[in-house]
């Protein structure tokens, strides 16, 4: 399989999936009423990569299998959003996953973008269970221009992939370094994982709490501290973190029991759960105290980033 350039020869293939309603009917659009002259015009318009790149899927015979797209290129901030359908005869067979995995890759190889973000309603179970299934993670912040696109739409779920997550080479979100947690794997028995204070992590630990029994889809954090270091992992499920400081605003899935972050400075962070029961474990710096807490974002904003 690989990627080409659409052609006119492509039309035919391109009207069958749209006309399929097994394929389209979770799909925005009213492809229903497309007909073979309205494929050819996509593909001649399609020539014109500037804000938009279309490329077709094909299989090493070069049968069109479907389409995958950067759309709405933004120069301003580098992002680009995901789109990609498959014919029915391509579902199972891995044209949409390598499909995927090579637009994303061009995006940040070839055309120096930062992020790609995409949406799917969550009625579309099948796209969902995709996603979710190849562990990209529900984007927490979309910016209104993106959402005013979508307007009068609900129910969608965002997603969004940083250059860092691809190439995974990563070592700081929002100026917070990411660890990888010493882990020794037992054939047939799991794994054992272990970290050391002031060795794996720069400070002493003088408490740890965990979270657990949290609800899918609730949000928690909303606060930063003054003088606090900590270190935040996730042993089991998928949890969304959300920080923000001095660096900028950033965020990063928690699902490997082996990946930490390590907040050593005042950050604002919020918490999504993704997944149902899923644990956060913080080691903490110092023993708990309420003076420490900043739970007024304007106010930490004041005093840690615009002074």
């Amino acid at each position: 399989m690989r990627l080409r350039n659409l052609e006119l020869k492509d039309a035919p293939l391109m009207l069958e999936w749209m006309h399929d309603e097994s394929v389209v009917e979770k799909l925005r659009g009213k492809f229903a009423e497309k007909t073979i002259e309205d494929c050819r015009t996509f593909i001649k318009l399609s020539e014109n990569k500037e804000k938009d790149i279309h490329f077709a899927i094909v299989s090493d015979e070069d049968e069109y299998m479907g389409t995958v797209s950067l759309k709405s290129i933004n120069r301003a901030n580098n992002s680009a959003e995901f789109a990609i359908t498959v014919r029915k005869q391509a579902m199972g067979r891995g044209y949409s996953w390598w499909g995927m995995e090579e637009i994303i890759r061009l995006a940040f190889e070839e055309y120096g973008l930062e992020s790609v973000y995409w949406c799917v309603s969550r009625a579309n179970e099948r796209a969902l269970r995709f996603y979710d299934k190849h562990n990209f993670h529900e984007a927490v912040d979309i910016s209104e221009e993106i959402l005013n696109r979508y307007e009068g739409i609900e129910n969608l779920k965002w997603y969004s992939v940083l250059k860092g997550d691809v190439l995974d080479d990563r070592t700081e979100v929002a100026g917070c370094r990411i660890v990888h947690i010493k882990t020794i794997p037992t054939v047939g028995a799991g794994e054992l994982s272990f970290f050391e204070a002031n060795h794996d992590v720069h400070f002493e630990f003088k408490r740890m709490y965990y979270i657990s029994k949290v609800p899918e889809g609730t949000r928690r954090g909303f606060h930063a501290h003054n003088r606090l270091k900590q270190l935040l992992f996730c042993p089991y499920g998928r949890i969304q973190l959300v920080l923000e400081n001095k660096h900028g605003r950033e965020e990063i899935e928690l699902s490997d029991p082996s990946i930490g972050v390590v907040i050593e400075e005042p950050t604002w962070r919020e918490m999504l759960w993704l997944q149902k029961d899923s644990v956060l474990c913080v080691a903490a710096s110092d023993y708990y105290e309420v003076e420490d807490y900043i739970r007024d974002y304007n106010l930490f904003k004041e005093l840690y980033i615009k002074g």
